[in-house]
């Protein structure tokens, strides 16, 4: 970013109310995180935090601490001088690439080395025909940088867009501005739900931090003027101003992530995972066979050094799959930027992939299922309450709900339902918290709670659980408004409850969601509805929204030990009352079982569990953390866009299927007819031209432009496998067609040109029949590749015919290459129908195991 300036826009207010925060988080008094208390979790974190500051970072200049005040903020020269200072809080760890690091990772890759080295040999004896491969590798290798550079500039833009926004003081005023540009000693104001970007110190107001990232355990702790704030942990409740102490690589989170980079392996797919196998397999078999094959020619052929250097030359590029990897990454660059025009964000490209292979989705009822807006429906007075002798009910919940702040969208409902109140003021606020389900509000007369009947009632639930589940077999989500006996302290309720009253709350069904689940359900992927609210409720939501086995539902609390948990997601299919560290064991449970698990999620208590799915999304108007934790972002927080997301993963996986198979022939035939030259002691019969002819019309052109055809099928098999066996029989066809006729050829004293013309020919045939297969079933513009491929070598082939050593055939030599010709299909279709077979006995195999493993677990359940 450049230093010395600031992008930031004026808020809507000049100055912020703090809303004040109940003790319901443990507290960071003494032992608190800004203390030295020997209680303190996050003593270690502050210390290390502060040795990291101490250290000098290169390329920055010094600049005083300025404690201004929290109502001004730092003055705009001030922002300055930090920014050219190199005091700003840019990120230290950019995932994306720069232009020039895209330039190189293209150009320096082993393969092109390999081909370097080839084509210098060719130059140094004079054979420069056979130089046809380099423009093709030119082009190869320029396609994957133009495509990659427009995918960064692209997800650049989007990734403004979605970047972390802060709200900052600066010069007495109130600003938004992105969270890089903040600089230390910015006076920053944080609420529920956001992230904290860097080290900070509270110097007003008070919130509930979960700090779960950092030290793995879940508590809310509540942090006071004083108290420090670690940056990668998130505001659960409550207003406060801090000043930023650790900025940019000063922070605890940028310095976790430095550290993390030198081991940090990223998790790759399937598709990656198989390629690089195959890849690292060519990459170590090709030299020596290739040093065999030129101290074979040279030395026991007693070809010349030029003959030998050619022929070694042809049977290297053969095996070589220099189009495969970068078609790829380009494939999935298209994909990339195809989603971001739909408003889908993907922080890694591998998640596209492993999103079209999901078989189990995980969702929550409020965003996916329902609208993220809440309504109160109605408010039902209880028996205790008398308006005799207390104030009207609407009153007494206003001047709850006046006291709260707008943490969430249920008090935003509430709000925005009781606008009148008592005038009664707060003595003591205590604000949602989402272990104990419950706020809480103190006035001078009387203790007031508003929370989940379970939690609220406790011992006395029985008595009104037939009313309350009345109204949550009909939809609503009920809360129970009433007088707590003792002191609000934020932890489990312990006294009696008396009830006043039953608020109810719906969430508006989003109307394309049963057309979204549908789909779901057509491609075999089961939902998972995973809610904090109560299960009655969420599963009459997941009713409406045609989700199957909505009527299957558990309260979570039950759910005790990790054999319960893993029953249960075999058997029920909503879950209810579900606590933030369930949500990551309930992901846990479902890949133990071999799984492929997606979680969507918007809350900051969701973050764990994203972080755990095999594929993350997130809503964009959700927390940041939740943003931030997931590999798919839904910018416009559309779930409906999903089924695009996973039919753009099964578009560009089986297409790069396909291709890799066309791919694969080529590299299986080059590798068996080296052996067999080898075994044969006969000289490689091609050309390196001759290789590049085929390898253009036969396999690069048909597979760029198949990659990028519509393809909707499910995703199935392995990927390795399912190539091999498709590329198995056009490689076995190859060499056993090019073998038999050289060895034919041979007998008859039939020269070697006309041989590698002949057997160039017939790799041509045998290509095309692959190709036909490949594009089955066809449509018009797969048979306009078709045929456009095969009008492309017949004219190179006439009219080009020096550039790609294609000579005249003698007599001997066309009669043989007829006959193979016409044999070659009835091979490649036998072969086909084998491996086929093969393959259906694999797929029969693996399916009995997993019945078999399906059966043991029944047993050990019973």
């Amino acid at each position: 970013m450049r230093r010395g300036r600031t992008d930031y826009e004026d808020w809507d207010e000049d100055t912020i109310e703090l809303e004040p925060v109940g003790i319901s988080g443990r507290r960071s008094g003494p032992e608190s995180a800004g203390s030295t208390g020997p209680g303190d979790r996050t003593e270690p974190l502050r210390k290390k935090t502060e040795q990291y500051q101490t250290e000098e970072i290169a390329g920055r200049t010094a600049v005083p601490v300025a404690k201004v005040s929290f109502r001004t903020g730092l003055s705009r020269s001030q922002v300055e001088e930090r920014m050219e200072g190199g005091w700003d809080n840019a990120p230290v760890d950019d995932c994306s690439r720069t232009t020039r690091e895209i330039i190189r990772s293209n150009l320096l890759t082993y393969f092109n080395l390999i081909f370097l080295v080839l084509a210098v040999l060719l130059c140094v004896v004079g054979s420069f025909r056979d130089l046809t491969f380099l423009p093709v590798i030119v082009v190869n290798t320029l396609i994957g940088i133009v495509q990659e550079i427009r995918a960064k500039k692209v997800l650049e833009k989007m990734n403004m867009l979605g970047a972390p926004k802060a709200t900052v003081v600066r010069d007495g005023k109130v600003w938004t501005v992105a969270s890089e540009q903040l600089v230390r000693d910015d006076i920053v104001v944080f609420r529920a739900g956001n992230q904290i970007c860097a080290d900070a110190e509270v110097v007003a107001g008070e919130v509930q931090v979960n700090e779960s990232l950092l030290t793995g355990e879940s508590d809310e702790i509540r942090k006071s003027r004083g108290d420090s704030l670690i940056s990668g942990s998130f505001i659960i409740s409550g207003t406060c101003y801090a000043r930023l102490t650790g900025v940019g690589a000063d922070s605890y989170i940028s310095r976790l992530t430095l550290e993390a980079k030198a081991m940090k392996t990223g998790e790759q797919s399937e598709m990656m995972r198989s390629l690089n196998k195959l890849l690292k397999f060519v990459g170590i078999a090709l030299i020596p066979i290739g040093a065999v094959l030129f101290i074979q020619g040279f030395y026991f052929n007693h070809e010349t050094f030029a003959e030998s250097i050619t022929s070694m030359v042809a049977a290297v590029i053969g095996m070589i799959p220099e189009g495969l990897y970068l078609l790829t990454s380009v494939a999935l660059a298209v994909s990339t930027v195809r989603l971001a025009g739909k408003g889908v964000l993907l922080h890694d490209m591998k998640s596209i992939e492993t999103l079209a292979r999901v078989d189990v989705l995980c969702v929550d009822k409020t965003g996916t299922i329902t609208e993220n807006t809440m309504t109160v429906k109605d408010l039902i007075p209880t028996e205790e309450y008398d308006p005799q002798t207390m104030p009207p009910l609407e009153q007494l919940i206003g001047d709850f709900a006046g006291a709260m702040s707008n943490d969430n969208i249920t008090m935003n409902a509430m709000k925005e339902y009781f606008k009148e109140g008592t005038g009664a003021a707060p003595v003591k606020v205590t604000p949602f918290s989402s272990s104990v389900k419950y706020s809480g509000v103190t006035f001078e007369k009387a203790a007031y709670v508003l929370g989940a009947p379970e939690f609220v009632l406790r011992e006395d639930f029985n008595r009104y659980q037939e009313k309350i589940q009345g109204y949550t077999g009909r939809g609503y989500r009920v809360l129970v408004f009433g007088i707590y006996g003792g002191e609000i302290t934020g932890e489990a309720l312990t006294e009696k409850v008396t009830p006043l009253g039953y608020v109810l709350l719906a969430n508006p069904i989003r109307k394309e969601a049963p057309d979204t689940f549908a789909y779901f359900a057509e491609q075999g992927v089961e939902i998972k509805v995973i809610s904090g609210d109560n299960p009655l409720t969420v599963s009459e939501a997941a009713k409406e929204a045609k989700i199957a086995g909505a009527e299957r539902y558990v309260d979570a609390r039950t759910l005790k030990t990790g054999e319960e948990i893993s029953a249960a997601m075999k058997q029920y299919t909503v879950f209810g009352r579900v606590t933030p560290e369930q949500k990551r064991s309930f992901v846990k449970a479902l890949k133990s079982q071999g799984r492929t698990v997606a979680m969507t999620g918007d809350g900051v208590n969701d973050v764990l569990a994203l972080k755990d799915a095999d594929c993350s999304v997130a809503m964009a108007s959700g927390s940041e953390a939740a943003a931030q934790a997931s590999q798919v972002v839904l910018l416009d927080s559309d779930f409906s866009c999903m089924p695009a997301v996973v039919l753009e993963g099964r578009r560009v996986v089986n297409n790069i299927q396909r291709s890799a198979s066309l791919f694969l022939v080529k590299n299986i035939f080059s590798f068996l007819l080296a052996l067999f030259s080898v075994a044969s002691m006969i000289t490689y019969p091609l050309q390196p031209a001759q290789i590049s002819l085929i390898s253009m019309f036969t396999i690069g052109i048909p597979a760029f432009f198949l990659s990028l055809q519509p393809n909707k099928e499910r995703i199935q098999g392995h990927f390795l496998s399912n190539v091999l066996l498709k590329a198995l029989p056009g490689g076995l066809t190859d060499v056993i067609a090019v073998g038999a006729l050289v060895v034919f050829g041979q007998t008859f004293s039939v020269h070697s040109d006309d041989i590698a013309t002949a057997a160039t020919m017939l790799l041509a045939i045998v290509g095309f029949m692959i190709l036909w297969k490949i594009c089955s079933p066809m449509n018009k513009l797969r048979a306009a590749i078709w045929v456009g491929c095969i009008a492309g070598l017949l004219i190179c082939s006439i009219f080009l015919p020096n550039l790609f050593a294609i000579t005249g055939m003698s007599i001997e030599c066309i009669m043989l290459f007829v006959v193979f010709s016409i044999a070659t299909e009835p091979v490649f279709r036998y072969l086909t129908l084998g491996l086929e077979k093969l393959q259906e006995g694999i797929r029969k195999l693996r399916k009995k195991r997993e019945e078999k493993q399906k059966k043991k677990w029944i047993r050990q359940e019973i």
